[in-house]
């Protein structure tokens, strides 16, 4: 993962984003995905411009496929945003920068 992008998995899922206590913003994404190499410039830029505020990463879904299951996720990219836990947005496909900023500016990042 790039700069300020972690890397979430399967069996760090409950620990990094779950139990967080800052908004999780998590890129379900998988290598093979075109429309997912186009989101990846936009996620690397928002984890620079909220770090410390927002955690931000991608969970690759051929190499985790619980977590994506469980959440059911059916298309990807699929952006899921989280607090205290809980699935507050969900975007589906490439969304502009934007889109995400306003989510996370709603959550107070």
């Amino acid at each position: 993962m790039a700069g300020n992008v972690q890397e979430f998995t399967d069996a760090n899922f409950q620990s990094e984003v779950l139990d967080a206590k800052v908004p999780v913003l998590v890129d379900f994404w998988a290598p093979w995905c075109g429309p997912c190499r186009m989101l990846a410039p936009t996620i690397e830029k928002l984890a620079s411009q909220y770090q410390g505020k927002v955690k931000i990463g991608k969970m690759d879904t051929d190499q985790n496929m619980d977590t994506p299951g469980n959440l059911r996720i059916s298309s990807i990219p699929t952006v899921i945003l989280f607090k205290d836990g809980k699935e507050v947005e969900r975007f589906i496909g490439v969304n502009p920068e934007a889109k995400y900023r306003d989510a996370l500016d709603r959550l107070g990042a």
